[in-house]
């Protein structure tokens, strides 16, 4: 596998059906499914769809710094991020399930709205990296596509578009630092790489990522 060019159009797409994966994962989880474990370890689907959720949020804030030079950062701080998860569980099914859903169409707005300007400016992500507002789509779209996997609904690294899973291979490999890789299907080799649940023999094990 080689690093392929990743556009903003691309990240832009790959977004928009990561949230309809995401949005259909719960549409029609109940309380008790909602209340349940996901893939996740430690969380349950409720803590996952305010992460989600929160996550948009959060992004919107980038969106602002772009849009206005205001440093407006991710994250006020580490436990912001943490409070923002465990509302999910206080929350109801319906609620979540709001919460997504606006959440998703208010980021979508923003980065509608951006100038061809404003996409270059520089932001800072919560992990402290600096980035030009044109990284903002591919953040969202990993949050999106792979936590729709997470919930454990149905949806597998299989319904993932191949582009969004070449993308996602090439940047965990690099982070990895790992020079090669499994044998095996794309999606496969995706979960692993992720620390997601796989059937590729032999692998090491992997610890999650994202």
């Amino acid at each position: 596998m080689t690093n392929a060019v990743r556009t903003v159009a691309d990240a832009r797409a790959w977004a928009r059906t990561g949230t309809r994966l995401v949005l259909d994962a719960v549409a029609d989880l109940d309380e008790a499914g909602f209340s349940a474990d996901n893939v996740l370890p430690a969380w349950t689907r409720k803590h996952l769809a305010a992460h989600v959720a929160a996550n948009a949020e959060a992004l919107c804030n980038l969106v602002h710094w772009a849009a206005t030079g205001e440093q407006t950062p991710m994250y006020a701080s580490a436990d912001e991020r943490a409070a923002g998860i465990a509302r999910g569980p206080a929350l109801s099914a319906d609620e979540l399930r709001s919460w997504l859903t606006a959440s998703a169409r208010r980021l979508a707005e923003g980065l509608d709205a951006l100038t061809d300007e404003q996409w270059q400016h520089r932001v800072v992500t919560a992990r402290g990296r600096t980035v030009p507002a044109t990284e903002l789509p591919w953040m969202r779209a990993r949050e999106v596509c792979v936590h729709a996997v997470d919930f454990g609904t149905g949806t597998a690294f299989a319904d993932l578009p191949d582009g969004f899973l070449t993308a996602l291979v090439d940047e965990i490999r690099d982070r990895r630092g790992l020079a090669d890789l499994p044998d095996g299907p794309l999606p496969e080799v995706a979960a692993w790489l992720s620390g997601r649940p796989h059937p590729l023999a032999d692998a090491p094990e992997l610890g999650p990522w994202l």
